[in-house]
């Protein structure tokens, strides 16, 4: 069941990615400053998302409530444990992570930016995946695409 879940966020975040690339005129732009609201994600990666946005400086404003925003977060993130035999047999502790977000226009419902990431041995956890989909984000405001 977690597998097809994964399957299906990582196939949907194609999907908006193609969808970006064939109406990247059309697309609304993400301005630096936009308000966005963080939708709440399963494992608390949602909390992960605000604390690298803030440690990236993502000229984004975060607000709490979605009606003050004109973007909203969404996405999924999964956890794969270290293995015992992982653990004995490569001396490797760090756990495989995956998570795919997507920006949306609130009033539009356009997705403006869409990203997936996959940190195999991953030292950081959560912490690691949220930081790279916040590095990414801030770059796509920063070339103002």
């Amino acid at each position: 069941m977690r597998r097809q879940i994964r399957l299906l966020s990582i196939g949907l975040v194609l999907v908006a990615s193609m969808r970006l690339q064939a109406s990247d005129q059309t697309a609304a732009r993400l301005p630096s400053g936009a308000k966005i609201y963080v939708a709440q994600m399963e494992d608390g990666f949602d909390t992960y998302i605000k604390a690298a946005l803030q440690a990236k400086k993502v000229p984004l404003v975060v607000v709490e409530k979605r009606e003050d925003a004109e973007f909203e977060l969404t996405g999924h993130s999964e956890t794969q444990k270290a293995s015992t035999a992982k653990k004995v047999i490569m001396l490797d502790w760090h756990s495989n992570e995956q998570a795919s977000i997507q920006l949306a226009d609130i009033n539009g419902g356009t997705v403006v930016w869409a990203y997936s990431v996959n940190k195999q041995s991953s030292a950081h956890g959560k912490r690691s995946t949220a930081e790279a989909c916040a590095k990414h984000l801030k770059e796509k405001i920063q070339s103002g695409k």
